[in-house]
């Protein structure tokens, strides 16, 4: 029986080709049509647009600014935006507050626009050195900015973890007898807060200035001493609330003389915070952490007794102020003068004269000499 034989047809190798310069011809199609948009973005539409008001939070980075800019419909790509201003290297040139632009406008009218400084309505709060988180947190209520209670919530309770030292930063669970986290990490310094900005943006100013003032070289001195930050900014504070001046690395040398391995007097002896209850004295305990608690008889007692530098040896679980950054880094590396390099006390007279002594009998009589001279003053 015959067979008949098959014969297929070779298949044309047109239809791939054609396949192929179809995706090529899209391709170049999507890229001349990125191309055309980046150009229409770029240099505007060219038709009329609406005038926007964008609001540019003080510190703002050129993406938040970007994605602002595309939120409030000024431009239609924050990444095409971002890309643009590092490429004119503009960056440095925007300016944060309020500012009138309208949609579809060329990216060269826009960059020119956030360039010129743009008056927000702002406050102007000065913080000195040596001021409680309490006393900051009311500055903050009375400027009209926030609440009290909500600026030392913030303070205390929310995620700052952006800073490097807010890890040094000791948590609740671990300093059971601290009476506020916060405190000694709002950096005194002369602000101009935004209005109608959040609390987060608030307390994160203060925090952010701190980060700032802490250096590398600090942190490797720290760990060359043995010394956590937070002991770092307790002993500033206490520094901070007994001098504040010229006698900073004196007063540093005799508590660290204090606090030394083997120091006959381990304890720091500090009015600025005590069991004193005297409304004449500058007393952490009883000017700030009693109203909190309303009133001295209020306060847990594993406060009263952590924080009273007669009874207990050492320094106290936290910072007792806000110190400015002399205090710091006499606390951290103190000059002291010859007078001051092994002393264990100190005390002043009411025309500001500091006066050291290595023995409790020395001591005393420069307290006589003082109060000898405070009977001549006024």
């Amino acid at each position: 029986m015959a067979h008949k034989e098959r014969h297929t047809a070779p298949k044309k190798k047109g239809g791939a080709v054609k396949i192929l310069l179809a995706v090529v011809l899209l391709l170049v199609l999507a890229a001349g049509a990125a191309v055309l948009f980046a150009r229409s973005e770029i240099h505007g539409s060219g038709k009329p647009g609406t005038e926007v008001t964008v609001s540019i939070k003080q510190g703002s980075g050129v993406a938040a600014i970007a994605q602002e800019l595309k939120d409030a419909g000024v431009i239609r790509s924050a990444y095409l935006f971002r890309w643009y201003v590092g490429h004119k290297g503009a960056a440095a040139k925007l300016q944060y507050g309020d500012f009138a632009l309208t949609t579809g406008s060329a990216y060269d009218d826009i960059i020119a626009a956030l360039s010129t400084y743009a008056k927000a309505e702002t406050v102007r709060i000065t913080i000195p050195e040596g001021t409680t988180a309490i006393a900051i947190a009311r500055k903050m209520e009375e400027a009209g900015l926030c609440s009290a209670e909500d600026f030392l919530k913030e303070a205390n309770e929310g995620d700052f973890s952006a800073y490097t030292f807010w890890q040094y930063v000791p948590e609740d669970k671990d300093a059971p007898d601290r009476f506020m986290k916060c405190e000694g990490y709002l950096f005194p310094e002369t602000y101009e807060f935004l209005k109608d900005d959040t609390v987060h943006n608030y307390v994160a100013t203060f925090y952010a200035q701190f980060d700032a003032q802490i250096t590398d070289a600090m942190y490797a001195k720290l760990k060359e001493q043995g010394m956590t930050l937070n002991e770092l900014v307790t002993l500033a504070s206490f520094v901070q609330e007994e001098a504040g001046n010229s006698q900073d690395s004196n007063v540093a040398q005799v508590f660290r003389n204090r606090l030394a391995e083997g120091s006959p007097y381990p304890r720091l002896q500090s009015n600025t915070s005590s069991h004193i209850q005297s409304d004449a004295d500058n007393n952490y305990l009883w000017n700030w952490v009693a109203p909190y608690y309303g009133g001295w008889d209020n306060i847990p007692e594993n406060i009263v007794s952590a924080y009273d530098t007669y009874h207990t040896a050492g320094l106290t679980p936290g910072p007792i102020s806000n110190p400015g950054i002399a205090a710091i880094r006499a606390a951290l590396s103190p000059e002291p003068d010859e007078e001051a390099k092994d002393a264990y006390f100190f005390v002043t007279d009411l025309k500001g004269n500091y006066y050291y002594a290595r023995t409790l009998s020395e001591h005393n009589a420069n307290c006589q000499t003082a109060a000898d001279v405070n009977k001549t003053v006024g």
